[in-house]
């Protein structure tokens, strides 16, 4: 079924979801994602870069010739995944950065994602806002979720271009004005939801892959604070895992992202988090839904 033809209790409502790479939809958020798209919801995710410099994290795929077609391989992963969400992909059509490794760090490479100007990506994606009018707009918080310096950039694209969407000033050949009636960040990698993890797959008497990190990883209450919004979604962390496991090249079967058994995760945290951080309708947090307060007769004036 097409998502243009979509039935059920979210038909009608559109949801955008801006990454820096592929991988990332499915890394974050994917859950939430696959549960309004089975409610009937249009999500589409926009993908900055092609990911053509991420490493190899899944030893079965380090193999010269995945090296060698990279970019290929890295988009077939992208429509694997995509097809297993059920959403809508568009490539904004910049070049991965890639991970400056260092100290100090090397300089980005010429041409990546990270040294593009700001409004030429932010015209881009305003484009895309202004095609598809969705009703919610999430991204990265302004570390980038963590700091690759192309989930940096995405952060600062996204926020100007929710912004510069809604202004017909800006960019008028880029299609009529929209104003997306909410602005999310995602927030489910916090110290918090990783502690009960760990302390839950301890308590079953197994291995834990947070031990190490947690013992460096200092608390921050004033930033878990800033979490709004929490999608109840553990029905769909099948589907989650079924589209992280499509990023072959990224997503080590045997790795971190398996070790807790999916019983528990849906047992200690069954949903995925988010902070508002824009609301032009009226949703009061804390919520459990993106789209609170949104419904499908929103005309983005």
């Amino acid at each position: 079924m097409s998502q243009s033809h979509a039935t059920g209790p979210r038909a009608g409502l559109r949801l955008m979801h801006v990454h820096a790479h592929p991988d990332d939809e499915s890394s974050k958020g994917a859950a939430s994602t696959a549960r309004y798209v089975a409610e009937g919801a249009e999500v589409h995710v926009v993908t900055c870069t092609g990911g053509e410099r991420g490493s190899i994290l899944n030893p079965k795929m380090d193999r010269p010739d995945i090296l060698q077609n990279i970019s290929e391989v890295r988009r077939q992963e992208m429509e694997r995944a995509r097809d297993i969400l059920g959403i809508t992909q568009h490539w904004l059509g910049f070049v991965d950065s890639g991970w400056p490794e260092g100290d100090p760090k090397p300089p980005l490479p010429e041409g990546c994602f990270g040294l593009a100007p700001l409004e030429e990506a932010t015209e881009r994606l305003v484009r895309l806002i202004r095609s598809v009018r969705p009703h919610v707009l999430t991204t990265y918080d302004e570390r980038g979720g963590y700091p690759h310096p192309d989930h940096v950039r995405c952060h600062e694209v996204s926020v100007a271009a929710f912004e510069a969407a809604a202004d017909p000033e800006r960019f008028p050949e880029a299609g009529p004005a929209w104003q997306v009636a909410k602005l999310y960040y995602h927030h489910s990698f916090n110290r918090e939801r990783m502690q009960r993890l760990h302390d839950a797959t301890v308590a079953h008497g197994l291995e834990s892959p947070w031990g190490e990190r947690l013992k460096e990883w200092k608390p921050e209450p004033e930033w878990d604070a800033r979490v709004t919004t929490k999608v109840p979604c553990g029905d769909f962390f099948g589907v989650r895992d079924q589209a992280l496991l499509a990023h072959a090249t990224q997503i080590d079967p045997d790795g971190h992202w398996f070790a807790i058994p999916r019983e528990v995760q849906v047992d200690v945290w069954p949903t995925e988090d988010f902070e508002l951080v824009t609301a032009h309708v009226s949703s009061a947090t804390p919520e459990d839904d993106l789209f609170a307060g949104v419904d499908a007769s929103y005309d983005g004036s």
